[in-house]
């Protein structure tokens, strides 16, 4: 059953606005310097950060009034693309090298990150799949079996890139789209402890991650190796106090704190902004939970309700582990912050998201 159509979540599109506005300003910040340096222009990757942006928003208000339902037709079709895009990334020729990981294709004008299409993907795929089960939920091979395997397939591709930050976002928010679902607590069990062990093994069987995972228990350890990140990050954010040394006048991004401007521009935040201004952005991903599964329980549409869960877990998922990083919570791994690390992609396929959202937000019920 669908509602009528009501203004779509004003709160969630405000939200949204003001994050993006913030990762404008801290993008600028956090990258004059560096940017200054390498190309001789301080506003280098602010301007493609706000093109993107500019796209992002154009998408965003295209799907906002781009009918949900009507994306059940082209599921199928979308969730090849991703798989297709994913192996394609990993050939030689096709797939571009940044840092020892092959995650982007060069279209020339632009680099396009496949594991950020497929993650919108996946989401769409399970909650189509997992809105028709019903009662078949409560068995493990008819009803979760068929999404693992899919879930497996595409989050092993991520990891040749490699890629496992964005793996564990990938599995992590389908596993709450099962529990969004109703799946039995046993079968969610079962699946958290053998992802734990998956995770594990995948640090250890890895040099470089087993270094950052020994880094993240002793920094100090290794200070000018695998514990430097976050012993500056930690500096980072110490300096900041409660009101911040200032916008524009980080010490850490004059090339102490690596990757700045993408995936540590949250310790760039709370040294210039202080403990307010990171608190603000805390707050600001609680609102946006908030008001995200507000429309997921509100939504009368099973489909629309798995869709709405999935594309705010996925988003709030990967703020968490951001976070958790550069806080020294969490080891090391390469999660940007949804809105705020400079980033095309991630940008505009998380604003995507967001116009999906907007749109399930007109047809949920009034309360």
């Amino acid at each position: 059953m669908r509602l009528k159509k009501r203004p779509p979540d004003f709160v969630l599109f405000l939200t949204v606005l003001m994050l993006l506005a913030i990762g404008l300003v801290m993008v600028f910040s956090s990258s004059e310097y560096v940017t200054m340096v390498r190309y001789g222009d301080s506003f280098y990757f602010f301007k493609r950060q706000l093109l993107w942006a500019l796209m992002g928003l154009a998408v965003m208000f295209f799907m906002m009034n781009f009918d949900y339902y009507r994306l059940k037709r082209w599921i199928g079709p979308i969730i090849l693309t991703g798989f297709i895009l994913l192996i394609a990334v990993l050939l030689p020729g096709v797939g571009q090298v940044v840092n020892g990981a092959r995650r982007w294709i060069n279209l020339g004008f632009m680099s396009f990150s496949p594991a950020e299409l497929v993650k919108l993907c996946m989401i769409m795929f399970v909650a189509f799949g997992l809105s028709k089960k019903g009662d078949r939920l409560n068995s493990f091979t008819e009803g979760l079996l068929p999404y693992l395997v899919v879930m497996a397939l595409a989050a092993g591709l991520i990891l040749l890139q490699p890629d496992l930050g964005t793996a564990i976002v990938l599995c992590g928010t389908v596993f709450i789209m099962f529990f969004a679902a109703g799946a039995r607590l046993s079968h969610l069990g079962s699946l958290a402890g053998l992802g734990l062990v998956a995770v594990g093994l995948a640090i250890y069987f890895e040099p470089y991650r087993m270094k950052r995972f020994l880094a993240f228990l002793d920094p100090e350890a290794d200070p000018q190796g695998s514990g430097y990140h976050i012993i500056q990050s930690l500096y980072a954010l110490g300096s900041g106090g409660l009101f911040g040394v200032g916008l524009g006048q980080s010490k850490q991004k004059y090339l102490y704190l690596p990757e700045n401007h993408t995936d540590f521009i949250f310790a760039i935040t709370g040294e210039e902004l202080g403990f307010i201004g990171a608190s603000l952005i805390v707050l600001l991903f609680i609102m946006f939970v908030w008001r995200g599964l507000k429309i997921a329980v509100t939504s009368p549409d099973p489909f629309a309700s798995l869709l709405a869960a999935g594309i705010t877990s996925s988003i709030a998922l990967q703020a968490m582990i951001n976070m958790g990083v550069v806080t020294g919570s969490l080891p090391v791994t390469g999660v940007p912050l949804p809105f705020i690390s400079y980033g095309g992609t991630s940008l505009l396929f998380t604003l995507l998201g967001i116009g999906i959202l907007l749109n399930i937000s007109k047809y949920t019920t009034p309360r």
